[in-house]
């Protein structure tokens, strides 16, 4: 749509009139946003694929751990891991990431990114080691911390408008039908070998770079060093703060329960994690303290702009998307077990019941792009608060130890389509005011908010269901006149409800297998409510975001040379 041309300049007088008379019209009626052309749509699906691969590589590996670790006869930590060295090194790259889309260009970047993943995964489908799974699944970390970013820039910078609005309710529902899918492409390609569960993704990745390059325009770039203390700190701040979170109840939270930590670190009784942890606040605070000094000195520029939080839907949005990520993928860290080992369910039924998840995600995303029109996005993330919220409550009223199927699929459809209207809106709502030179710091920021958040809420409900089902099967066996009480419990929870079969293929031992089974469900019901409390807790803190983010006229600077 072509833009309004240039001012008629008039000498004396009417200069002044003239200008005041635009003012006025431009007070009274802004110029619409252009509408996105075919090619935009048509890119966003390969935007929404390559967000999809990271997510889906979360959830995707819990499901081939077991194949995994008897194929390559690999340590019960090596498994760890190759699960969690992706996470962590995803958390530690977010913010430069987001800075080097603004510098290099969001497509470039995107593009390499995705060519990184898609290479790691070829690695991982070969690996003859753990070692080598290991440094595959790093590299992989690498490339999802590239793509996260820079698909909510190139999003951020494509779509204007009302059909900003539409783009992200896809975008957020492809990260609400990933994580719930993962599971389910994980036991299906995994009854084959684990292997095609990383060989898949190249496939994927070629289709990414085709739609990319056929349909996205070139992105702006700033050419800029980056100042090395900065991406030191942030890095280091970023990731010891990640894996702090997630290996706390794996070394201990305070006391070791390991007898050396990573790389073979030994503090003696001090776990590693609380050293880390101290190290990344440490980190952290040096590095903003940092981006304020050169913010002020003007003599290079910040990796974090800490301008931008003093736009008002950016703080106040990060801040909701830190509190909804406490809780909005925590479920599903629990949920596969106690359908696994407490209703029986196998790993393809369970990744099944999981893909309701994604039903209801895809459900949201095609109501929002309706009533996008009719209500600003920061009503469409509260709606779909409240869903999640209402959901994860009628779970936690409904499930027992023998739950059917249909009662456990209602709440989880209603979670499913309260994330997909939330987790897409709220990136909407943190980025509208943000300048287009900005989006790449900008997506890079709400990245990490999100990835940190998600980080804090698994360590927070894990090491609460886990000390639930302990303590709760400890009682229930202590209650029936059970032998051998705390031996049993500590092998309930030590190895995720893993060693109720054992017990209840036992006759001695089918009554603790019973307790095992209904702690378990007690661990889920309490999970669910704590979800459910976090939630409105985010609920809360959007009635701090602005009412209008992103309404026209807001200032935009002219674009450098596209990438």
């Amino acid at each position: 749509m072509p833009g309004p041309g240039p001012p008629v300049r008039t000498p004396g007088r009417q200069v002044s009139r003239t200008t005041t008379s635009n003012r006025e019209n431009m007070s009274a009626s802004p110029p619409a946003a252009p509408a996105a052309t075919r090619n935009a749509w048509l890119g966003l699906v390969a935007i929404s694929l390559g967000v999809s691969l990271v997510v889906v590589d979360f959830t995707i590996v819990n499901v081939i751990i077991p194949p995994i670790v008897t194929d390559l006869k690999m340590s019960s930590l090596g498994a760890q891991w190759v699960q969690e060295i992706y996470a962590i090194t995803l958390a530690a790259l977010l913010l430069l990431a987001g800075r080097l889309s603004d510098v290099v260009g969001a497509r470039r970047l995107f593009l390499i990114g995705t060519v990184v993943f898609g290479l790691a995964g070829v690695v991982a489908a070969l690996a003859p080691t753990g070692a080598m799974l290991i440094g595959a699944r790093l590299l992989q970390g690498i490339g999802g911390a590239i793509v996260l970013p820079t698909s909510l820039a190139l999003l951020n910078s494509t779509f204007h408008g009302r059909d900003r609005g539409k783009a992200f309710a896809i975008w957020g529902s492809t990260i609400g039908a990933a994580a719930a899918v993962g599971p389910f492409l994980g036991g299906w390609l995994g009854e084959a070998s684990w292997r095609w569960a990383f060989a898949i993704n190249i496939v994927v990745v070629l289709m990414i770079i085709v739609g990319v390059l056929r349909y996205l325009a070139p992105s702006p770039a700033q050419p800029a060093s980056l100042e090395v203390p900065s991406v030191v700190l942030s890095a280091l701040g970023l990731g010891l703060l990640a894996f702090g979170l997630v290996e706390g109840r794996n070394y201990g939270w305070w006391e070791s329960t390991r007898s050396s930590g990573p790389l073979g670190i030994s503090l003696g009784s001090l776990s590693v994690v609380p050293v880390a942890l101290a190290i990344a606040v440490i980190s952290l605070t040096l590095f903003v303290l940092r981006q304020r000094q050169l913010a002020r000195s003007a003599t290079a520029e910040p990796l974090m702009d800490t301008a931008l939080f003093a736009i008002g839907s950016f703080w106040s949005g990060n801040l909701a998307t830190v509190i909804i990520g406490l809780a909005e993928f925590g479920i599903l860290a629990v949920l596969p077990l106690w359908l696994q080992f407490t209703l029986g369910y196998s790993t393809l039924q369970t990744g099944l019941m999981l893909v309701v998840v994604a039903l209801g995600s895809f459900t949201a995303s095609g109501a929002s792009v309706g009533m996008a029109k009719q209500l600003p996005p920061v009503r469409l993330v509260q709606i779909g608060l409240v869903l999640e919220i209402v959901g994860l409550a009628l779970l936690g009223l409904l499930v027992r130890d023998d739950s059917g199927w249909f009662v456990t699929a209602i709440g989880l459809f209603l979670y499913g389509t309260g994330v997909g209207f939330a987790t897409a809106q709220v990136t909407n709502v943190v980025l509208a005011d943000v300048p287009p030179r900005k989006a790449g710091q900008g997506s890079g920021i709400q990245s990490a908010a999100r990835q940190l958040g998600s980080a804090l809420g698994i360590a927070i409900l894990t090491t609460a269901f886990f000390g639930i089902l302990g303590s709760d099967t400890a009682d229930r066996l202590r209650a029936a006149g059970f032998a051998d009480t705390d031996r049993v419990a500590g092998a309930v929870a030590d190895s995720a409800g893993a060693a109720i079969s054992g017990l209840a293929a036992n006759p001695a031992t089918e009554a603790a297998a019973v307790a095992a089974r209904q702690a378990m469900t007690y661990a889920v019901r309490v999970n669910s409510y704590l979800c459910a409390a976090l939630l409105l807790l985010g609920l809360v803190a959007t009635f701090l975001i602005p009412g209008k983010p992103g309404a026209p006229g807001r200032a935009e600077t002219a674009e450098p040379a596209a990438r």
